[in-house]
């Protein structure tokens, strides 16, 4: 401790950053550790007017978890938010890397401008306005794409209203908006590379397709392993924003996610401790998943995040 105050002492500029530093460290704690107290509602039968320290305990404490449980629909709700998020994720960070390696080989530098501009823009559109835009082409009443399918002769396709393409839509709409801008943080890696690699690479004769497999993937592992693990940590988040404005009863059968039936079961009906068991359950295991991803991506020779 000594020795850190004599170094604050010494150096202004330290003790300037670190006063910058207090805002965000303050707004964080407010934010985001002090609510963690709310979770003790997953353990009470909480009421509104007694709020939380007057809500009496839930008996059995685990009552909440359980509900969830036994719930009915627990097994489908479980399959349909890991089938829908592993796809988004596997899907998505694929394709952002295929974009970026692209994008970092492309030449002409206004024409790689204009590809990134196109492929991120969508990352700034509401989900309203994304659902939008997928009514326009995949409507089955006045689609694009039905219109042009039922003047070739063919019936019409029920892309919204019908289990067995809804998730393809799902995950198609999420790729579409999220891949440009994932893209840039691997542009972004792939700017640290020494070039004198490639010059190397160059030199023993090497085609642009093995300096990218030699060079380019091998540099950008660490970032792919560190958002794998985050985006791991959030495996039971499926995409709220998303389904809720995409689905309908229809296809709740492959649509409906955890989030989705707490919503409709738990805080429409003002069942706020469902919610909130739900909520640290899903906590938990993103922390098993991070630990364990981590654990394993260290042992497999690469860099986790500690």
């Amino acid at each position: 401790m000594r020795g850190i105050k004599k170094t604050l002492q010494k150096a202004w500029y330290l003790r300037a950053s670190y006063l910058m530093v207090l805002p965000g460290l303050a707004w964080f704690i407010l934010f985001r550790y002090v609510p963690m107290y709310g979770a003790v509602i997953s353990f009470k039968d909480y009421n509104l007017k007694a709020g939380i320290l007057g809500s009496p305990w839930a008996d059995p404490l685990f009552k909440y978890f359980t509900t969830f449980f036994n719930s009915p629909y627990f097994l489908q709700l479980m399959f349909n938010t890991l089938i829908l998020s592993v796809a988004k994720l596997v899907i998505g960070m694929s394709l952002a890397v295929i974009l970026a390696l692209l994008l970092n080989e492309c030449t002409n530098k206004y024409f790689m401008r204009v590809v990134q501009t196109l492929t991120y823009i969508p990352h700034f559109f509401s989900w309203i306005i994304v659902y939008g835009i997928v009514l326009v082409f995949l409507s089955e009443s006045g689609g694009l794409i039905n219109q042009i399918w039922v003047k070739m002769g063919f019936g019409t396709i029920p892309f919204l209203s019908s289990p067995v393409y809804f998730r393809q839509v799902l995950v198609f709409s999420d790729v579409w908006k999220t891949t440009g801008w994932n893209a840039i943080i691997y542009l972004a890696a792939m700017t640290g590379i020494d070039p004198s690699l490639y010059e190397a690479a160059r030199i023993d004769g090497a085609s642009r397709i093995r300096q990218m497999w030699h060079i380019t993937l091998p540099g950008i592992r660490p970032v792919i392993v560190v958002l794998l693990i985050l985006r791991l940590g959030s495996v039971l988040d499926a995409g709220f924003d998303q389904v809720y404005v995409f689905y309908n009863p229809l296809v709740y059968s492959v649509s409906d996610i955890i989030d989705t039936w707490v919503f409709r079961t738990g805080l429409e009906q003002l069942n706020f401790s469902l919610g909130a068991a739900v909520g640290l359950f899903k906590s938990l295991i993103g922390i098993i998943m991070i630990g364990g991803s981590n654990i394993i991506a260290k042992r497999l020779g690469g860099q986790g995040l500690w």
